[in-house]
Formats: C-alpha cells, sequence, structure tokens
C-alpha cells in the first residue's frame, strides 16, 4: 500500500476523537450533490455556536463553516468511486478542523495528485489570480481547483491531503484535512 501525502503534514495527524462524525453512505438514497448542502448546513449549525461571541461574528462562522464543508463534501462526492463518504468535524477553541474521506479510482487520485502540486506549490492568492484567468479562456471542463485555492486565499484555510493506494480493489482511500482559523 502507497501513502502519499501532501500540504501541511500537522494536519494529517491531528487527534478527531471527540469529532462529529457522519457518514454519507452509497445506496438507496443515490448520493448526489445535493446531499453536501443539507451535510454542510449541519455542520455549520453544529460547530458555529461554540464561537458566539457575537450575533454578527456567529452568522460569519456559520457561513465560513458551511462553505469549507460544502466544498469538500461536494468535492468528495462528485469525484469519489462508488462507497460512503465519511465527514469529521471538530470545534477547537482557535479553529474548526474537518476531515473528509472517500475512495477515488486511480486515475482521479493521479490527476488530483498533479493538481495538488500546482495548488501547493506558491502563494494562494497569485495561483487563484491564475487560474480564474487561465479558467477563463478554457474550453474544456475538469478540476480547476478554484474551490480549494478560494479557501486557502479568501479564508486562509490550511489543508492535507493523504492519498491511501489500495492496489487489490484498484482505487485510493483520500482523506482531506481542512483546519480554519476563528477571529479572536
Amino acid at each position: 500500500m502507497t501513502v502519499v501525502l501532501f500540504g501541511q503534514e500537522h494536519l494529517a495527524f491531528s487527534d478527531t476523537a471527540h469529532a462529529v462524525r457522519l457518514l454519507l453512505l452509497d445506496g438507496p438514497l443515490d448520493l448526489a450533490w445535493k446531499h453536501s448542502g443539507m451535510t454542510s448546513d449541519f455542520i455549520a449549525e453544529m460547530m458555529a455556536p461554540r464561537f458566539r461571541p457575537s450575533r454578527r461574528l456567529y452568522n460569519q462562522l456559520k457561513q465560513d463553516i458551511g462553505y469549507l464543508a460544502n466544498e469538500l463534501i461536494e468535492n468528495a462526492i462528485k469525484f469519489r468511486a462508488r462507497g460512503e463518504v465519511v465527514v469529521e468535524a471538530l470545534a477547537q477553541t482557535d479553529c474548526v478542523r474537518l476531515r473528509v474521506s472517500n475512495f477515488i479510482d486511480s486515475e482521479t487520485a493521479a490527476r488530483f495528485q498533479r493538481l495538488l502540486v500546482n495548488v501547493t506549490s506558491g502563494d494562494p492568492g497569485d495561483l487563484l489570480i491564475r487560474q480564474i484567468e487561465a479558467s477563463a479562456v478554457a474550453t474544456t471542463g475538469g478540476t480547476s481547483g478554484l474551490g480549494l485555492l478560494t479557501l486557502m486565499s479568501d479564508y486562509a484555510v490550511q489543508f492535507a491531503w493523504l492519498f491511501e493506494e489500495d492496489s487489490v480493489h484498484e482505487r485510493t482511500r483520500i482523506e482531506t484535512y481542512a483546519a480554519m482559523a476563528i477571529p479572536a
């Protein structure tokens, strides 16, 4: 089994023993993008009340946490191989941490790793501007990384991605770790 890590290594090995854990099962509900919105709203409702110094900050945090969770869950659902998606959320005193785990096929894993080489190689703000410009002239769809770059640039979210290749089943488990700081 091959393991590859991108991003902030300390995030990939953080303790999630006290995290809220949600399991999105593939099955009769036909797991789809619409589930990412409902799930991210639930996570935001669970995490934001812990940071309630003011109503304005509470509302902003709820929106920010929901945006982060939605982006990660949507990507997990969109690019997954069949199987469950596991979402863990943890509110700490100074940040909110999320971990989203799912399986992807080997081709998707290789494509995403190539994207991550670019996404993690420079200043997120500069990379975001370049990617917006590139996406404006692109004629084909695909994985642009705009959501991740926006989170890194505009929300100062730190990320780590852990890939564990399972050659027996020809798929890769990906765990996406995110930490969003909470303003003092």
